[in-house]
């Protein structure tokens, strides 16, 4: 096993790559770090596998891996991490925008520190107000819903430990929230790193205002199925009956109260007339449906294969 593996998600980065490969390569000789770098080519149009290829060829510690099209990031971290063999992982932007130098005080806070997980954090950041506003968003989003105390999520500069990576699985627009899965894998040792966010050099951003709206859904769908996945009738269930007799009691007051009315010989409304009826007959079939939905849910948890699949650290 290496010390180190370090994974590149690249899209677009031919120009960025040739200075990067050496960048790491000086850093990793001047520690003595025995390493390797796994590229990921997400589809680029451009040359950038083949200057992957040609590093590959100059360099025995660099392997390549070539999407057929554009996966997204998710994807390729992914795809590197189940290629990884390093007893640190550390995952890096291919754009310059992330500094190697880095590297060794990560390594230290995974393998003497004792860290699952390490954060880069950008305190000064070189991005547009466009990516920097959504950003603070995020986090104070994430740090929320997660309970995790880390500044910057979504900075590509991450340090894991060999068991993190291979006890997680990162798809859709996950990458953000990486952090959010390695906790809820188990791993509660996260910590944060301020590092040094350097100015593009070459290309343009890839962040786009869909990367807004699918940052946001992830997250909902990673708090839901993190705390559900195992237990969704809890959710689906407790929401259901508690719609269903709102409903129920509601009715059953509109009925009294005409029932009172007639006894005492005042005027009265009829039920069906009455607004109120039809939110209560509402309430009582949305929770009828939200508890079948938990049902069903329940059934395809039980049966799903993964219903067991436990991470053990340790065995005496």
């Amino acid at each position: 096993m290496k010390d180190i593996s370090i994974v590149v998600p690249s899209y677009n980065e031919d120009e960025s790559l040739p200075e990067l490969e050496a960048w790491i390569a000086r850093v990793m000789q001047e520690n003595n770090f025995t390493y390797e770098v796994i590229f990921i080519d997400d589809g680029s149009t451009d040359k950038t596998w083949q200057v992957i290829e040609a590093l590959e060829n100059k360099n025995d510690n660099v392997r390549g891996i070539k999407f057929r099209r554009n996966y997204g990031k998710s994807a390729a971290l992914n795809v590197g991490f189940e290629a990884s063999n390093g007893r640190v992982v550390i995952t890096m932007d291919a754009d310059l925008q992330d500094s190697p130098d880095e590297i060794p005080a990560l390594y230290n806070k995974i393998v003497n520190e004792g860290y699952d997980l390490v954060s880069g954090w950008k305190k000064k950041r070189y991005d547009p107000i466009t990516k920097t506003i959504p950003t603070k968003f995020f986090n104070a989003a994430t740090r929320k819903m997660s309970g995790i105390e880390l500044n910057d999520f979504n900075c590509g500069l991450k340090a894991y430990s060999h068991d993190v990576v291979k006890s997680i699985e990162v798809y859709g627009e996950m990458h953000r929230y990486v952090p959010v899965i390695a906790k809820w894998a188990g791993f509660k040792k996260i910590g944060e790193q301020v590092v040094e966010h350097r100015a593009r050099k070459y290309g343009t951003t890839k962040f786009g205002m869909s990367r807004f709206i699918n940052g946001f859904l992830d997250l909902l769908s990673i708090f839901f199925v993190g705390k559900f996945s195992k237990r969704p009738m809890h959710f689906f269930g407790s929401m259901g009956v508690l719609s269903f007799f709102i409903g129920f009691f509601v009715t059953i007051w509109l009925i009294a109260e005409k029932l009172v009315s007639i006894a005492r010989h005042v005027p009265y409304r009829d039920v069906t007339s009455n607004p109120l009826f039809y939110i209560a007959l509402i309430a009582i079939v949305i929770g009828f449906q939200l508890f079948l939905t938990g049902f069903l849910a329940e059934l395809v948890s039980r049966n799903a294969p993964e219903r067991n699949a436990y991470h053990i650290e340790k065995e005496v």
